[in-house]
């Protein structure tokens, strides 16, 4: 689904992106911002992340940051959150991150 959004066959509002990765807001959010970083390459799970992917990474922490500032929890505060598997609540498989913010995150596990 997420390489659809990429390639533009399913249509998807932007929170912002770069040449790495696009931001939207998640469908079922946990949290008053919650916001997805999608890598654009196709990587399944941040277990499969490789040296080769470094870049891809710093663009989506870098997409994270512009998102938080956008967002206005930039200055309050937020959590960052790959998932990796079923087990963690990982319903798709192509990398991304959580960002969430909005209110006081409680510990998580």
């Amino acid at each position: 689904m997420f390489c659809n959004m990429n390639d533009g066959s399913v249509a998807v509002d932007r929170v912002a992106e770069n040449k790495d990765a696009f931001a939207i807001r998640d469908i079922s959010p946990r949290a008053p911002i919650h916001t997805l970083i999608i890598s654009r390459k196709h990587i399944p799970t941040a277990a499969e992340i490789e040296w080769g992917n470094a870049e891809e990474l710093v663009g989506m922490f870098v997409l994270a940051s512009e998102v938080a500032r956008i967002e206005g929890v930039s200055k309050s505060g937020y959590r960052l959150a790959f998932n990796v598997g079923e087990a963690a609540g990982m319903t798709i498989s192509h990398l991304h991150l959580h960002l969430m913010g909005g209110r006081r995150l409680g510990a998580e596990g």
